[in-house]
């Protein structure tokens, strides 16, 4: 029987946060696959047994579930002693980058993955602002790790994991990537890691709408 559970499917790279830290830290995982395109998570069922905000990821452990990305990471690496802090101003700089990951990092990014890249809108206003968003956030990353390995340490911590959600996923997005050189070797550097999968290959599901 596996150790942790995770609530996930393949297009959420939400869920990739918390299913590459499980695939990092070589924990006793499976993936519990979750048919959010088919109106899974809106079922009053769903909702009142899994999660009630009716998002995923949703992590099982021992009992305990919990919900939203940025805590999950953050209780994984409490309970694995992997990926965190080793003092409390890592642990502030830590939280510092996963809110700005949740509020402009992933969170632009993300929307316009769904909206240009998965759903194929073609570019509207709405896409286009969504784009100089998260470019600009992009910036702020890029011109970070130009003195850094890492975001927080010369070792990899939540933070990346956090950050790396959605750099690895295929779509187009009409971003261009070259502008990051930076992010890119960050990239690189979390891909050498042993255990790093792809999340088309980390969780289940279509990978396409």
């Amino acid at each position: 029987m596996s150790e942790f559970k995770l609530h996930c499917f393949a297009l959420s790279g939400n869920s990739y946060k918390v299913a590459l830290f499980l695939a990092l830290a070589k924990a006793n995982w499976e993936p519990i696959l979750v048919d959010y395109f088919g109106g899974e998570t809106h079922s009053d069922q769903w909702r009142r047994n899994v999660n009630e905000q009716g998002e995923v990821p949703v992590l099982e452990h021992t009992g305990i579930r919990l919900s939203q990305s940025a805590v999950i990471l953050d209780y994984l690496a409490e309970v694995t002693g992997k990926f965190g802090p080793q003092d409390a101003g890592e642990r502030r700089e830590i939280l510092r980058w996963m809110l700005f990951d949740n509020h402009k990092f992933t969170s632009y990014y993300a929307t316009l993955r769904f909206l240009y890249g998965l759903r194929m809108t073609g570019e509207t206003p709405v896409t286009q602002f969504l784009r100089e968003r998260a470019m600009a956030a992009y910036r702020i990353v890029d011109r970070h790790l130009s003195d850094t390995p890492f975001l927080v340490s010369t070792r990899l911590t939540i933070a990346d994991l956090s950050l790396a959600g959605y750099v690895y996923m295929p779509e187009d997005t009409g971003v261009d990537h070259s502008e990051f050189p930076n992010i890119a070797a960050w990239k690189d550097r979390i891909r050498n890691l042993p255990g790093w999968q792809h999340p088309y290959d980390l969780m289940p599901g279509p990978t396409f709408l």
